[in-house]
């Protein structure tokens, strides 16, 4: 009950009720990364010929898996059995799930150590509110933290790190919700079988080689299934979402921490860039140390925090790819460290390096927290208590800024750009729907509603924002801009026209407007 509560009282602090409403849509059609969450999942259950994890209205001919249009696999297959056909999101419902998972692990992993109950819930609140948690209401899928908390519950324990099922588990699922979490899960994986493959005899070490090999065959195939097929083009980006040096101390927002002070982040950085800690938490983390030095030993705690060192090659490689090849400090290049067009390729599914800093961040709390549990306990209670609300009070700013962004879902308008009734006949005229040029990213506002209405009309869209995209999508799509500017027109295809589009001859006839936006009828 109090899991629950908890949970529940961090959603109103920092989204929105109205995103629980399954039905409520309209919000996720505004121009984000969970807009392509709700459309490709709308997609997926819609499509007619969808295969496996692949929907083929959404960049057809070829399709996209839901893993590249930022949906949940795994929330899509426990959905679909009772999901609508129409109007239906679970963005908003993922998001308190994820809360309720995050604070049933904190308080997993902190319930061996705490010795009062006061004590063991600061704690689990401390690691429940790292602002890097609520930033990311934006892609919901990256809000499931409590993925890198499961993994730490794992390795904390010897017996449980031990055995390859424990790791099989919290890896498949990892793999079924987000790529970039399944490399912070398996980097901490990693570690356990170093520290397994280190300590064992020669027999032992063929059976954790066994059990090693078996988990990530099984790994493996479940992400082949997922992806679906190669041939994916590199972007080139390593380096640009990268974390700054200074990110776990810097709020990089005026007024976003009342007590630190924020440093602009170079004008191209993202929020990737973001990392801050908060006060309440680097207050703890700087403390932890000077009070181990004064306190009577803990033999439990001591363990863990031998047991935790074992973490240090994930952590040092997690780390430097979070900083990438792009070292920047409050808001300046420092350097730039050169990289060939292969290693930028290799490094390529990982560009959005910046996150890769959350399990460091994760198990610093938790080795901080459980270091002040060696206190006495009254102590304990007030330490964690009072970083608990220094914490909560540097956090009042950056809830608000997530309410208000969150505040759009009280809107439940489902069409801004295409408001126009004549979008349905148009759209049900078609063969299928293109943009021209074929930049989903462009106007994504617009072309979420147009995908969603295609979709609903069942008329595939021939282009998506993807996370990933494939050299023969890419080579198609060149053609069919190339064919368009020639005045080569595809017959029952709907042409939607960005601003400042060239309209061949051939198509000026058939050019009409409809809210703003020029379309080449079919």
């Amino acid at each position: 009950m109090l899991v629950a509560l908890i949970a529940g009282a961090l959603f109103l602090c920092f989204y929105n009720v109205a995103m629980l409403d399954p039905g409520n849509v309209g919000w996720l059609l505004r121009g984000t990364d969970n807009g392509e969450n709700a459309l490709g999942l709308h997609a997926w259950l819609n499509d007619p010929v969808a295969r496996g994890f692949r929907t083929y209205l959404l960049n057809a001919p070829d399709g996209v898996t839901l893993l590249f249009t930022d949906s949940n696999p795994l929330l899509a297959l426990l959905v679909r059995p009772f999901a609508p056909r129409g109007d239906f999101q679970m963005v908003g419902p993922w998001l308190l799930s994820c809360l309720v998972l995050h604070v049933v692990f904190a308080r997993a992993l902190l319930a061996p150590f705490a010795r009062t109950h006061l004590a063991l819930w600061c704690g689990v609140l401390l690691l429940t509110l790292l602002p890097t948690l609520y930033v990311r209401q934006v892609h919901a899928n990256l809000s499931a933290h409590w993925l890198i908390l499961w993994a730490l519950w794992v390795f904390a324990d010897p017996r449980r790190a031990g055995d390859w099922r424990w790791w099989l588990a919290v890896l498949g699922v990892a793999a079924t919700i987000h790529s970039y979490l399944l490399v912070m899960v398996a980097a901490i994986w990693g570690s356990a079988l170093i520290e397994r493959l280190a300590r064992a005899d020669m027999r032992a070490r063929i059976g954790v080689m066994l059990g090693a090999a078996a988990t990530m065959c099984v790994v493996i195939g479940i992400v082949s299934l997922l992806v679906d097929r190669g041939g994916l083009v590199s972007s080139g980006t390593f380096g640009r979402f990268g974390m700054p040096l200074d990110a776990p101390w810097n709020p990089a927002l005026p007024g976003l921490s009342p007590f630190l002070p924020a440093h602009a982040q170079a004008a191209d950085r993202q929020m990737e860039a973001f990392q801050y800690l908060g006060a309440g938490l680097l207050l703890l983390i700087v403390a932890a140390p000077l009070l181990a030095l004064r306190t009577a030993a803990a033999p439990a705690i001591t363990a863990l925090h031998r047991r935790l060192l074992w973490l240090m090659p994930a952590f040092v490689v997690l780390t430097l790819l979070a900083i990438s090849r792009r070292v920047d400090f409050a808001g300046q290049t420092l350097l730039t460290i050169p990289m060939s067009a292969q290693a930028m390729a290799l490094v390529d599914p990982v560009r959005a390096s910046s996150r890769l800093f959350w399990p460091i961040a994760y198990g610093l709390t938790f080795w901080a927290v459980t270091g002040v549990y060696r206190l006495p306990p009254e102590r304990a209670q007030v330490l964690l208590a009072a970083a608990l609300a220094l914490q909560m009070l540097d956090l009042v700013p950056l809830s608000a800024l997530m309410r208000h962004d969150a505040a759009i879902a009280a809107d439940h308008a489902k069409w801004r750009r295409t408001r126009d009734s004549r979008w349905t006949a148009v759209i049900a005229r078609a063969r299928d729907v293109t943009f021209m040029p074929p930049d989903p990213t462009a106007r994504l506002d617009l072309f979420q509603e147009v995908a969603w209405r295609a979709i609903d009309a069942r008329r595939p869209v021939r282009l998506v924002y993807a996370a990933r995209t494939s050299a023969e999508t890419a080579a198609r799509l060149a053609r069919e801009t190339r064919d368009f500017a020639d005045g080569r027109l595809t017959p029952g295809r709907l042409y939607v026209l960005l601003p400042g589009t060239p309209v061949p001859a051939a198509a000026r006839a058939r050019t009409v407007v409809l809210d703003g936006v020029r379309l080449v009828l079919p």
